[in-house]
C-alpha cells in the first residue's frame, strides 16, 4: 500500500507541474505563418495566428507635417451715406427769394448746393402795391401789364394798358402799332393767324354760300323764263 501510495504522489506531483507549466508557456503565440503586404491600397490575406498592438512609433529624426489652406471670399454691398443738401431760408417774409437745394452721393464721393431764385411775380406785388399806396395808381397798372395775363386781361375788358404816358383809345392804337411790345406777343401772333385762318375759313364757306344762291337764282329765272315763252296765244 506505501509503495502504490508513493506512486499516486510522484503521479500527483508531475500533474500538477505540468499543469504549471501549461499556464505559463501554453498561451496562443503569434507564429509567421504568413506575411502582409500593403501595395496601392490592396490587402494580401492574412493567415495563422497573430496579435497586434495599438501603439505607433516614429522613428528618431523623422518629422510629420500638415498644412491647411482657406480661401475666403465676400460680397458685402450696403447703402452709401447720405448726402446733406444745406438749407436755404429767407431772412424775412418781404423777400420775394426761393432757396432751393440738393445733394447726390455715391460710394466714392458725395455732392450738394443750393441757391436762392428771385420770384419776379412776388416782386412785381409788391411794388403795384407800394405804388399804389403812393397814390400813383396808373404806375401801379402799368408795372402790373408786364405779365402777359394781366396785360391780355386789361385787353378784353376794354381797358387797355398804358403806354407811352397814353391810356384808353390812345393807348391801344399804340399797341397797335408797335404791337411788338406787347408782353404776349408771341400768343397774341399766334392768335391773330388763326383768326386770319378763321376768317379765311369764312369767306371761302361764304363765297360757296353766295354761288349756290346765285346759280339757284338763275336756275329759277331760266325756268320762268322759258314758262313764258311756251305760253300759248289767245
Amino acid at each position: 500500500m506505501s509503495i502504490g501510495g508513493k506512486v499516486n504522489y510522484y503521479f500527483t506531483g508531475i500533474l500538477i507541474i505540468l499543469i504549471t507549466l501549461l499556464a505559463l508557456f501554453g498561451g496562443p503565440k503569434a507564429w509567421g505563418g504568413s506575411t502582409q503586404t500593403n501595395v496601392s491600397g490592396s490587402n494580401t490575406a492574412i493567415e495563422g495566428g497573430y496579435t497586434s498592438e495599438s501603439t505607433t512609433t516614429y522613428q528618431s529624426g523623422s518629422e510629420s507635417t500638415s498644412t491647411t489652406n482657406n480661401t475666403t471670399n465676400s460680397d458685402i454691398r450696403s447703402a452709401p451715406p447720405s448726402a446733406a443738401a444745406p438749407s436755404y431760408n429767407s431772412m424775412t417774409q418781404d423777400v420775394c427769394a426761393v432757396g432751393a437745394s440738393a445733394g447726390i452721393q455715391t460710394f466714392g464721393v458725395g455732392i450738394s448746393g443750393g441757391k436762392h431764385f428771385i420770384d419776379k411775380n412776388c416782386e412785381r406785388l409788391k411794388l403795384a402795391r407800394i405804388l399804389n399806396d403812393f397814390g400813383m395808381k396808373v404806375a401801379a397798372v402799368a408795372i402790373l401789364c408786364q405779365d402777359e395775363r394781366v396785360f391780355e386781361s386789361m385787353i378784353q375788358a376794354g381797358t387797355p394798358c398804358p403806354i407811352d404816358g397814353r391810356i384808353g383809345k390812345e393807348a391801344m392804337s399804340l399797341w397797335n402799332k408797335y404791337d411788338h411790345e406787347r408782353p404776349d406777343y408771341k400768343v397774341y401772333v399766334k392768335r391773330m393767324e388763326e383768326r386770319k385762318k378763321a376768317e379765311l375759313t369764312e369767306q371761302i364757306e361764304m363765297t360757296k354760300e353766295f354761288e349756290r344762291l346765285e346759280a339757284e337764282r338763275i336756275k329759277e329765272e331760266a325756268a320762268a323764263k322759258k314758262q313764258i315763252d311756251w305760253k300759248p296765244a289767245k
